[in-house]
């Protein structure tokens, strides 16, 4: 799958990625440009042994453009994944490059452990392996596998389970010390399921997205499905996608105020959600509507709901709750800073924007073979009929077929 710009938010530190670049800086007003950091994939340091395929022979060069991307809990640790199989580990106190490893498949998804002690990968051929952090030049690990393309990954706040989803609609909770063991699925999604995600302050429950258009929370040691919501009925009736299958494609969560926000891709909208954790269900509280095609959105505890945008004018709003309801706010201080630094490497964003990151190709495909075989059985039953009245033709005047005696068909031919 291409992938648009991207955001990344943990602390006050914010990472706006775009093309096979990032940019690191922080929503701190009292900080300088000074804090502000750069990286190119493009020259980040290439193996001289290029992997291998199946049949033995070299494998396409990626386009260096980042895939996936992700703090660790404690925003020490900054890590991406690229188009050319790299896994790029950074520290970020102060921001410095620590490795660039080489993975076996093209990632979709990737996570650090609660205990920053390993970062965990997700390929398209389903696999996971882990990478250590603390070694930060030592070769992953497999750690478990699908039959099909992982979509997400995500850990338990006690390290003791894996979480993966799945395009076959799967998501599968393992223990992360023996991952062959697996303590539950989570059942009921109908199409991929796109994103998961553990509530932080509610360790017991998952938040998950689909190809469905449902959001779903899960009490997932257990399996259990606790709420679904149909987001095609939060539409508006009048809305150009009203009738278009989507996606999330980011599920970010406000422990102040237990607030949930869902981007879906093709939709240029956020949902907004509120979490009742006591009653065990999600609450619909509104959408908020852009004028131009939303990339990505992250939770700042501090300060509110960043959105990033295509638009170079004013490529990230903040977002905020007045009088119970979520609206952007004017430009303050921070805000202007960092659009400006956004401004100042557009270059960046550019190539994103005819990106249509989307999940377009992973939905079930339905073939309507009934019609071609109905319609040909027909025609069969039509040759049939046919070839029977041509064998008995049809009756005389008189209602009865008439027949020709030998005597009279011999004499005729004589004659």
């Amino acid at each position: 799958m291409a992938s648009s710009a991207g955001l990344a938010q943990c602390g006050r530190a914010l990472v706006v990625r775009g093309g096979s670049r990032l940019l690191a800086t922080t929503t701190a007003s009292s900080d300088d440009d000074g804090s502000l950091f750069t990286y190119d994939c493009s020259t980040a340091e290439k193996k001289s042994q290029e992997n291998k395929g199946e049949d033995g022979q070299p494998v396409e060069k990626g386009s260096d453009t980042i895939l996936a991307s992700t703090f660790s809990k404690s925003g020490s640790y900054f890590a991406l994944t690229d188009d050319s199989k790299r896994l790029i580990l950074f520290r970020t106190k102060p921001w410095q490059c620590l490795s660039v490893r080489t993975v076996v498949r093209r990632c979709t998804a990737l996570t650090f452990t609660a205990s920053e002690e390993k970062v965990l990968v997700a390929d398209k051929s389903g696999d996971v392996y882990s990478f250590s952090v603390l070694e930060p030049n030592e070769c992953g690990k497999l750690e478990l596998g699908h039959l099909s393309m992982l979509l997400d990954v995500a850990v338990s706040p006690d390290d003791r389970y894996v979480l993966t989803a799945d395009r076959d609609e799967k998501i599968r909770v393992s223990w992360a010390l023996a991952p062959h063991n697996i303590e539950s699925f989570c059942l009921g999604h109908t199409e991929f399921v796109s994103r998961i995600f553990v509530v932080p302050d509610h360790p017991e429950l998952l938040l998950s997205s689909s190809g469905d258009c449902t959001l779903r929370l899960w009490e997932y040691r257990r399996g259990q499905e606790l709420h679904c919501c149909h987001l095609t009925s939060l539409q508006e009736p009048a809305g150009p996608q009203s009738d278009k299958r989507f996606a999330a494609s980011r599920i970010t969560y406000w422990s102040r105020d237990s607030c949930v926000a869902l981007l879906c891709d093709c939709v240029p909208v956020v949902y907004i959600f509120q979490l009742e954790a006591p009653r065990r269900q999600l609450v619909y509280k509104q959408q908020l509507s852009f004028q131009h095609r939303v990339w990505d959105i992250a939770f700042e505890e501090s300060q509110g709901l960043w959105v990033l945008q295509d638009c170079r004018e004013a490529p990230l709003v903040l977002c905020r709750p007045v009088d119970g309801q979520w609206q952007p706010v004017p430009e303050d201080a921070t805000v202007k800073k960092v659009c400006t630094q956004l401004r100042g490497h557009w270059a960046m964003l550019e190539g994103s924007a005819g990106v249509d990151e989307g999940f377009s190709s992973l939905y079930k495909a339905t073939f309507d073979n009934m019609t071609t075989y109905l319609k040909k059985k027909e025609e069969r039953l039509q040759q049939q009929l046919r070839k029977k009245r041509h064998k008995n033709p049809p009756p005389g005047p008189n209602g009865q077929t008439k027949k020709v005696k030998a005597g009279e068909a011999s004499w005729s031919g004589s004659s």
